[in-house]
């Protein structure tokens, strides 16, 4: 099967299957709804994610199911005509009957159910075996459930995300939203302090197994950080909300020598929740491509061809990555809770690269052929400590939390490279390069929310966030004279930086009937101090500092307004901030691509992004669309800027610059259509057009392109106990500030066996099924164009054998009370 018929047969499945959209829409019955609120019996607080069931009462058998939203509202809708069981439970509460629901076309409200709390009697839960719903939205987040995702197990984070609506990742692990870079990628709401929070190395760090959410807040209000120029992605890992003693086993297996395995373990009772979670991940990755050069020269107004150089890279990678994440909750009294967890990491991995360059005169005839060969090992650890504590006052919803947070992490690199010229001048003495450093991440953050009236919230808090990095990397070059190595001064350097940012907000939010808004409003001061240190030809080490030292307003607007038949439009506006990091300023040297040279850049700004957003969402009984219309400048945008290395002929150099402006406009749709009982599934298409400003400095002209992507994910239940996932995605082509990225597409499949036993179940995955996972670019600049392309892992398969164990809830010797409360009739509350 050939490309061009994958691209079609991908584009026929997006266009279908939204067909089928329109259809199950137009097709919809008028079934029958039920509505409530879902509260605390005793404080009056909401509860959110509460999971309610309608139940057949002659089977037991369940017809749907929901979850009470981010403000305990409840919302069932799509039920056939009839007469049902209500149940709704959550952990730590008793679970809550009604008998004898009539439903017929006039909506049910329940009104508010409140319900009460288990006091030391642990109850049996209701055994749901509806899927938990994939897409949650709330006021300025979308919550995604992953923790069913067969295409992705068996894989790392990075793997995973490929598989989020609105969420891309290059060929490198470097994260996009909604076409833009800049994102703020956080775990369990705190940065990571592995590979120095690396975002690439963190994602390949974490087993796809053990996140259970991801969180997309493309529009942040004033309450989170203000960093992240297109917004934030939160990864959930998961945690114990079972009562009892509960645990799982995942292994996998997978062609290419990758093997995964999960282990989870977890008590929970009234008072205390302990649970630990680890994972080991063995992958191997093999990767390659080519880079294409052609220099030009201008000569009469014409750019005439000078000469070639093509490189073709064979790379085999490994990672061995150990992660351990656990915690213990206590419940002082019904109004206090303590939370202590800890996570660790340590990582492994090895690269060996084989490149081959051929350099060419304009002729095509060999000026300079070889082989070079790059030998890279990483190491690392690194882990985090966390301390929680939340207080609720007698007044319902006043609550008061604070985090007390400190992680560390190392990073060990030796790399070797060599050259082997097999044609031409000799090539340059072998080089090894030993770097390493430690990061260290404090935060301090502290949250008061108080109700103001009936419908009104005012929020306030203060967060202290301070990350210091030292590094150091010593190079040495081989004299093939004498055989001994010496330092190569100018590839040696040590580099420290400590980026600190101290933040106040105040938040008030307020609802009147169907008209909502939020207004919110955060100052920042930020201050990121830079020590490069190099060695002059005496060896004496001389630093020069570095400093960007500044402080900022972030305001946020949110405003909302629902109307009948389940549909509401929310306006928002909120301004951003993406910050240089550590590895952004260091003008460190890194060689190990023989025709482009990188470097950091230590006076870079940073960007400063204003975002609108206007969204659309509806509900109808087999259909959930949500929308958004959406503009973001951003000033002084950093991007990766190619030229000539002066000093090495044939070679170029990419440092991140800040140019003037760019403005990106797009309209992304995000929809879940249940279309038959057996078939659902989720599509996203984003259309974006993105401008860049002229910069004369680096010979950059004005640039501005229509792009889109889409991605599409088919859930099937089949007979005998099984389930089927495909997925495809697709990136059209986009323009950069210096030449263009090429289109890109795939489709990955997966298939889950539930065994009778319902605790155990083997599923099988395909990723990148055909092969066509490629990222290819072309660049312009600087007298040379540039053929890009790698290839990414390719085809993947993987086995996986999970197994469920320990009891579902926790039973005292003594009987207690029954599991269930008859909550009454007619206007009563429950």
């Amino acid at each position: 099967m050939n490309k061009k018929t994958i691209k079609t047969l991908l584009h026929f499945l997006i266009l279908f299957c939204f067909a089928g959209a329109v259809q199950a829409f137009a097709q919809a019955p008028a079934d029958g709804s039920i509505s409530a609120k879902v509260t605390d019996a005793s404080t009056g607080e909401t509860v959110p994610f509460a999971s309610a069931v309608i139940l057949n009462r002659q089977t037991k058998a369940v017809v749907k199911g929901a979850q009470s939203d981010a403000n305990g509202n409840l919302n069932i809708v799509g039920i056939p005509a009839g007469i049902y069981t209500f149940k709704i439970s959550y952990v730590g509460y008793q679970t809550m009957v009604r008998d004898s629901v009539a439903i017929g076309t006039t909506p049910v409200n329940l009104g508010t159910i409140k319900m009460k709390p288990s006091a030391g009697t642990v109850l049996n839960e209701v055994n749901v075996t509806a899927q938990r719903a994939t897409m949650q939205l709330g006021i300025d987040k979308k919550v995604f459930s992953v923790d069913q995702s067969l295409v992705s197990e068996g894989g790392s984070a990075s793997d995973l995300l490929q598989n989020v609506p609105s969420v891309q990742t290059d060929i490198d692990g470097n994260v996009s939203l909604r076409g833009s870079s800049g994102v703020r990628v956080l775990i369990d709401g705190k940065p990571s302090a592995i590979a120095g929070g690396n975002v690439a190395q963190i994602l390949q760090s974490i087993p796809a197994s053990s996140i259970e959410t991801v969180e997309l807040i493309t529009n942040p209000s004033a309450k989170y950080d203000a960093e992240g120029q297109s917004g934030i992605i939160n990864i959930v890992l998961k945690k114990n909300k079972k009562l009892g003693l509960n645990g799982s086993v995942a292994l996998t297996a997978g062609n290419r020598d990758n093997y995964n395995g999960n282990a989870s373990l977890s008590f929970q009772n009234g008072k205390i929740n302990v649970y630990g979670n680890y994972g080991y991940r063995y992958g191997n990755r093999l990767g390659g491509g080519y880079s294409n050069v052609t220099y030009l020269e201008t000569i009469n107004g014409s750019n005439v061809i000078t000469g070639f150089a093509d490189q073709t890279t064979d790379s085999r990678s490994l990672d061995k990555n150990h992660n351990l994440k656990g915690g213990v909750d206590y419940t002082i009294d019904a109004k206090n809770v303590l939370s202590f967890s800890g996570g660790f990491n340590i990582r492994d991995n090895t690269q060996d690269e084989l490149l081959r360059v051929d350099q060419l005169n304009a002729s095509g005839d060999p000026i300079n052929l070889s082989n070079r060969k790059n030998d890279n090992t990483r190491s690392g650890g690194s882990y985090d400590l966390s301390l929680d504590y939340s207080r609720k006052f007698s007044r319902p919803k006043e609550e008061l939390t604070a985090n007390v947070s400190f992680s560390e992490g190392t990073n060990d690199n030796f790399q070797f490279y060599s050259t082997d010229v097999l044609f031409g001048a000799d090539g340059e003495a072998p080089l090894q390069t030993d770097g390493g450093g430690i990061n260290r991440n404090y935060v301090g953050q502290i949250d008061y929310t108080l109700p103001i009236g009936e419908t009104g919230t005012f929020e306030a808090g203060y967060r202290s966030q301070i990350r210091i990095s030292d590094d150091a990397t010593y190079a040495d070059r081989l004299n093939e004279i004498t055989g001994v190595y010496y330092t190569d001064l100018q590839l040696t350097n040590k580099f420290n930086n400590k980026d600190q940012v101290h933040a106040l907000y105040l938040n008030f939010r307020k609802q009147v009937g169907n008209f909502g808004y939020q207004i919110g409003l955060r100052g920042e001061d930020a201050r990121l101090d830079t020590r490069l240190g190099t060695f002059d030809y005496t060896g004496a080490l001389n630093y020069t500092p570095g400093k960007v030292d500044y402080t900022r307003i972030y305001p946020s607007v949110f405003l909302t307004q629902k109307f009948k038949g389940e549909q509401q439009v929310q306006l928002s506006y909120s301004r951003r901030v993406n910050r240089p990091r550590g590895w952004d300023t260091n003008p460190f040297l890194d060689v190990s691509d023989q025709l482009n040279y990188r470097r950091g850049n230590p006076n870079l700004r940073p960007e400063d992004v204003h975002a609108f957003e206007l969204s659309y969402s509806k509900y109808w009984s087999k259909v959930t669309l949500t929308s958004s219309a959406y503009l973001r400048q951003t000033n002084d945008v950093i991007q990766r800027v190619r030229t000539l290395y002066e000093e090495i002929p044939g070679v170029t150099l990419t440092t991140p610059q800040n140019l003037t402006r760019s403005i990106n406009s797009g309209l992304e749709l995000i929809g879940r259509v249940d279309v038959a009982k057996a078939w659902n599934f989720t599509g996203n298409v984003n259309l974006y057009q993105a401008h860049i400003d002229a910069v004369p400095e680096f010979g950059l002209t004005k640039t501005s392109g229509f792009s889109w992507n889409a991605n599409l994910t088919n859930n099937f239940v089949l007979p005998y106990g099984v389930t089927l996932q495909i997925k495809g995605d697709y990136r059209a082509p986009e323009v950069m500030s210096q030449g263009k990225r090429n289109a890109m597409y795939a489709v990955d499949a997966g298939a889950k066996y539930d065994f009778k036993n319902k605790r155990s179940s083997l599923s099988l995955n395909v990723r990148d099924v055909f092969n066509t996972r490629n990222w290819s670019m072309t660049t312009t600049a600087d007298n040379t164009t540039i053929d890009f392309k790698r290839r990414m892992q390719g085809t993947m398969a993987n086995l996986t054998y999970s197994y469920r164990f320990g009891q579902t809830d926790f039973k005292p010797k003594r009987s207690r009370k029954p599991e269930t409360q008859d909550m009454g009739s007619g206007e009563e509350p429950f």
